[in-house]
């Protein structure tokens, strides 16, 4: 099948889970209810991208509260309570953030058991997101290892572990979320995308990097205000990623002044083409969508073109996320029958 629709990551937390429209919401239950919620919620998501069209789902990480912090609760060798200050994406916003304080080591499988809950249900292709080790760096304070290059490595083994037990529950698709890589360019070609590699070595499933400008949070808007009439960050990472062993690119396309042409820099590998705006509670028409595919046909064969969203949709509303999956499956069918 031609455009196959997914999405880039997160969505919206039913209220009865956990605060709503957040970043960072808190979870409502706690123990066993909690774990239970969680599972309840990302059926439900489940099953409305599945009536959206949506080819390749996922779910929606219903299972964290963030998509950094929520996957490195279990993680040992961070201090939770130990916090720095620390300035995030090049100082683009500071928080108070915890601190690594010792060598890390995955305790425990993290969503080995989630995943497999969600295979149970869904006969779709199934992705799961994780955080990529660059990213991961980007949003933690380092005490222990001195280069963040060293750290990112450390970090890269723990993502390899989880990532090999989704792999054998059934995962299809595991996308590496790095949107870090559109701020450190020089880093990325450095060690990042070494970093990466080693994040997905050994896994037979399809490999994806997620990279692009941030929620639809004021201070990401605000940064994008800044980056001038030709947003071309991706030009200085894209021929290194197009080298890598990762399989897909997951970038944002719509409603941004990406140039769509470079996209022209990755012939060797799929393309997940964001065509849903997530800065944005307007919802796209599926010829906004389609319209999006087109362009991005004029660099790219059909068969490597996967309509997805720009990022995650967590701070939105359920009903607009829900509508935008729609638009997506929509604009996706609709350039399926234009280039059958």
């Amino acid at each position: 099948m031609l455009f196959r629709p997914t999405i880039a990551g997160s969505l919206p937390k039913p209220g009865w889970l956990a605060e709503t429209e957040k970043l960072w919401p808190k979870w409502k239950l706690e123990g066993p209810d909690l774990d239970q919620t969680k599972r309840d919620a990302a059926l439900i998501w489940i099953k409305l991208q599945e009536d959206a069209g949506i080819e390749i789902v996922s779910d929606g990480e219903q299972f964290r509260t963030h998509f950094v912090h929520g996957f490195l609760e279990t993680v040992e060798g961070i201090d939770w309570d130990l916090k720095t200050k620390m300035g995030i994406r090049n100082n683009r916003y500071v928080v108070d953030v915890p601190t690594v304080t010792g060598p890390l080591r995955r305790g425990r499988p993290v969503h080995r058991d989630e995943a497999a809950y969600c295979r149970e249900h869904t006969k779709k292709g199934l992705k799961w997101t994780l955080p990529g080790p660059m990213t991961i760096c980007d949003t933690l304070a380092d005490g222990h290892y001195g280069k963040r290059a060293d750290m990112a490595m450390a970090f890269a083994d723990v993502l390899n572990e989880e990532a090999r037990e989704l792999e054998a529950a059934g995962v299809d698709t595991i996308q590496f979320d790095e949107p870090a890589f559109n701020v450190f360019m020089d880093d990325v070609n450095e060690w990042g995308i070494e970093a990466l590699e080693r994040a997905a070595r050994g896994l037979k499933c399809t490999t994806a990097v997620h990279i692009c400008y941030g929620y639809g949070i004021d201070a990401n808007i605000t940064w994008k205000e800044t980056l001038g009439s030709e947003w071309r960050q991706y030009e200085a990472i894209f021929p290194a990623i197009n080298a890598s062993a990762i399989r897909q690119v997951s970038l944002e396309c719509a409603n941004s002044r990406v140039p769509i042409s470079l996209i022209g820099l990755l012939p060797d590998k799929d393309l997940l083409i964001g065509c849903i705006d997530v800065a944005s509670t307007e919802i796209e028409t599926p010829e906004t969508v389609a319209g999006i595919i087109d362009e991005a046909l004029k660099h790219a064969d059909a068969e490597r073109i996967y309509p997805c969203t720009n990022c995650g949709m967590a701070p939105l509303s359920r009903d607009v996320a829900a509508a935008k999956l729609h638009a997506l499956g929509a604009g996706a069918a609709l350039a399926r029958a234009r280039h059958r």
